[in-house]
């Protein structure tokens, strides 16, 4: 079956009952800022998010049918030439021709080469997948990059060409308006070019990862800040998927405060990658 090309969709559609009301997607753009992710067309509705798999699940926000027509690029507009000739004529007839070209020398300019070998990304953990796990047909694999869904224990688990998978080991990187992923070279501008850009590492695709073991506790500090008002004192802290119902937070005196926060624990953490297996507790006073 074709799948939808328009961004938030990505899902295999049947032509024939295809509707008005069948594919849910976003009208605008990603928006990237400071670390923050967002799309411009319902930035008032779902807020924006840091990590790039909690990006890529925002649900769209408009409503439409499912297409499989590669997506528009707006024509860049032309960039102005640094070059500009100005002629101007005198009541006499003459003319006279200015130019901006710059000056050039015949020396080459010099280029300074680090010496410094780069530092090799060091291997990152991957999670494998589950097979004694029932997976439902249709779920699409949690690896960056592949896309592909799950057919069956047979198909999609099995060793034939369907069960391969080609994706990327290492999270998206985006930088001064260049798109990729850090674990291969190829840089884009387009977003719509960055979801293509293929896998460079093959391995089983990932429908259901085998629970961790349980890590020995550890105690870590998170990012805190913190501003006062006259009459308030305002404490934010930092931490990415705490259990709330184990958090405490406790006013000790009139001038102590202590925040002890809690880690989801794996078996929590059933629709999410990276689960946090630590504490951290810190006080002020």
């Amino acid at each position: 079956m074709p799948r939808c090309t328009r961004k938030g969709c990505a899902q295999e559609f049947d032509p024939s009952t295809n509707t008005e009301e069948s594919c849910s997607y976003h009208s605008g753009g990603p928006v990237f800022h400071e670390g923050l992710k967002s799309w411009s067309c319902c930035q008032d509705i779902n807020k924006p998010v840091l990590d790039f798999d909690e990006f890529m699940k925002i649900p769209g926000c408009t409503k439409g049918s499912h297409t499989d027509e590669a997506p528009k690029v707006e024509p860049q507009a032309p960039k102005p030439s640094p070059n500009v000739n100005l002629t101007m004529t005198s009541d006499q007839g003459a003319t006279e021709t200015y130019s901006s070209l710059s000056r050039t020398t015949g020396a080459a300019t010099p280029t300074i080469a680090s010496s410094a070998p780069a530092e090799p990304i060091p291997p990152a953990a991957e999670e494998e997948d589950d097979p004694s796990v029932p997976v439902t047909p249709g779920t699409i694999c949690r690896r960056k990059g592949c896309g592909k869904s799950f057919v069956s224990d047979e198909v999609s688990r099995g060793d034939g060409e369907e069960s391969v998978c080609t994706y990327h080991p290492l999270p998206p990187i985006f930088h001064e308006g260049s798109k990729g992923y850090l674990c291969c070279k190829r840089r884009v501008l387009e977003f719509d070019e960055f979801l293509k850009i293929g896998g460079c590492k093959q391995g089983r695709h990932l429908f259901a990862p085998k629970e961790k073991e349980a890590k020995t506790e550890e105690f870590i500090d998170c990012r805190v800040d913190h501003y006062q008002t006259p009459a308030e004192v305002h404490v934010s802290v930092f931490a990415k998927q705490t259990d709330k119902d184990r958090s405490v937070v406790q006013i000790e005196t009139d001038k102590a405060l202590s925040v002890s926060v809690v880690p989801l624990t794996y078996s929590d953490l059933s629709t999410q990658k990276h689960p946090l297996s630590s504490i951290s507790e810190r006080k002020w006073s």
